[in-house]
């Protein structure tokens, strides 16, 4: 089965990231697809210490059928460290939406991406001017910026107090405890694997090894030495050889933050499959129409270097979705199961 590989890119313009150009993106604010029925303030925020969550990607990925013309799927998580649990995705939310071709937001016509970027199409509901979410709370002041909740509120405040009552204020800044740092996700439809040659593990590994030295192979070179040990410090002692399959698989491509393939299984990265198994086995189908959920992808530990958040960590992030992609309104919550890179216990 084909994959796609992911890879961030800087953008010039953030402006070509705007929902009139159905992005693919790591960071910044969500660019929205529905424009009207928004998901609640509820749907975003923590079950567990209940702060907004933060955005963290989004991928455009339309399926071939009326309903399915416009489709993008949304990962939101808690950053408070005490709500990140090993192999518990109980702190992340992932929303789907979709649109026919013919719909009241945009054109039936493909955006043009000559000259300069137009502007975003706008919400129908106000929007977060920390967060760009659905914004039910005003200002109490000048009633002309909004926000999701206080506590967004209390930390856009020292910028929004200079040019609270005037007509217009400058475009307010990324706040960098809640939104991560903005990233355009290009797609490689040809990657090139590793694993498809007749390179034994050990020459692998060897090359595997040099780009960590040179600092390429994102996340996993911060590994600390002694959890490295445990997995593939010595290939003859190794006993994870799920870890050393990863590490081979994604040697061509160290920069990969997302694999896409929609049906398949999930490159896993650790020898944990019964904590896999449960997590699959508590998978429900889907809330709306009631069929099977499959893997739609799956995020990289690589994409938490470009976050800039000590706090976060993860091996594999798999996000399930609705096989069908069933017609909807507005957006529906899916699945994801999170993997970390810890060692089996011993009984």
């Amino acid at each position: 089965m084909e994959i796609d590989l992911g890879f961030a890119e800087k953008s010039d313009d953030a402006a070509w990231l705007s929902n009139r150009y159905f992005p693919s993106k790591l960071g910044g604010q969500p660019a929205w697809l529905e424009l009207e029925v928004l998901p609640t303030t509820s749907q975003l925020q923590c079950s567990k210490c209940q702060a907004p969550k933060s955005f963290l990607v989004q991928l455009y990925a339309p399926f071939e059928d009326e309903f399915n013309f416009h489709r993008s799927i949304y990962v939101f998580l808690c950053r408070n460290p005490d709500c990140q649990e090993p192999q518990s995705a109980g702190n992340f939310t992932v929303l789907r939406s979709q649109l026919p071709q013919k719909n009241k937001f945009f054109s039936e016509e493909e955006p043009s991406d000559v000259g300069d970027p137009l502007p975003a199409i706008s919400c129908l509901k106000k929007l977060c001017a920390a967060c760009g979410c659905h914004a039910p709370h005003a200002c109490s002041k000048c009633k002309a910026i909004h926000y999701c909740s206080a506590e967004h509120q209390r930390a856009h405040w020292p910028q929004h107090k200079p040019n609270c009552g005037a007509s217009a204020g400058p475009t307010s800044k990324p706040l960098t405890h809640i939104v991560f740092p903005e990233f355009e996700i290009v797609m490689d439809t040809n990657p090139i694997e590793s694993g498809k040659d007749d390179k034994d593990d050990e020459a692998r590994l060897a090359e595997f090894q040099e780009l960590e030295a040179s600092g390429q192979t994102g996340d996993l070179s911060n590994v600390p030495e002694a959890e490295m040990d445990k997995y593939f410090g010595n290939t003859a002692t190794a006993d994870d050889k799920t870890f050393r399959q990863f590490k081979k698989q994604t040697a061509a491509e160290p920069d990969q933050i997302v694999r896409y393939k929609r049906g398949g299984q999930p490159l896993w990265i650790a020898n944990t499959a019964q904590t896999v198994e449960d997590q699959l086995k508590e998978l429900p189908n889907c809330t709306h129409c009631g069929g099977a959920r499959q893997l739609e992808f799956q995020i990289m530990p690589q994409t938490l270097t470009l976050l800039e958040d000590e706090n976060l960590d993860w091996g594999v992030l798999a996000v399930y979705t609705c096989a069908k992609s069933c017609a909807i309104e507005g957006y529906v919550e899916e699945l994801l199961i999170k993997q970390d890179i810890v060692a089996e216990e011993q009984s």
